[in-house]
């Protein structure tokens, strides 16, 4: 169990960091270049960059720092298996983001904050820590191993 509250707690920091830098880049894209008055899914284009830069940086939290003692694969296919359960965060929050734009026809920056930020991101969050705790990071999948060389006949 202390195992557990551990990682659950690095998983918040990292979590909080990468909050941070999804919340200030989807709002400094929202009220600028990417306003619904400039581009009408504007709101839905920065919740993808804001949520793609955030992924980035909660990888290498989650790599380096969360999960620090249970990765064992390369890099590369821990990164694309992170990446896999990341997007499916990101189509929640999204989700969440276009329910309540084009469904429930909410389209103020608290609303699209609300929906994105608040509700998508917490059920992303759930989402993303259950599949990284029991797949990407999991100990007890076998570990990879490179393939053996192959021998030229003679």
């Amino acid at each position: 169990m202390p195992i557990l509250v551990g990682q659950l707690a690095r998983f918040g920091a990292v979590g909080i960091v990468g909050l941070i830098v999804d919340i200030a880049l989807f709002n400094l894209l929202r009220v600028t270049v990417l306003s619904p008055e400039v581009i009408a899914e504007g709101p839905v284009i920065a919740k993808v960059i804001s949520t793609s830069v955030a992924i980035a940086v909660n990888w290498i939290g989650s790599r380096y720092w969360s999960f620090r003692l249970e990765r064992r694969r390369p890099a590369m296919r821990e990164s694309l298996e992170f990446a896999l359960v990341s997007v499916g965060g990101l189509l929640i929050a999204v989700g969440c983001l276009v329910v309540s734009r084009y469904v429930l026809g909410y389209t103020s920056l608290l609303a699209d904050n609300i929906a994105s930020n608040v509700i998508g991101l917490a059920l992303g969050s759930a989402f993303r820590f259950v599949l990284y705790r029991t797949w990407v990071f999991d100990p007890r999948r076998p570990v990879a191993r490179p393939a053996a060389p192959e021998h030229e006949a003679v």
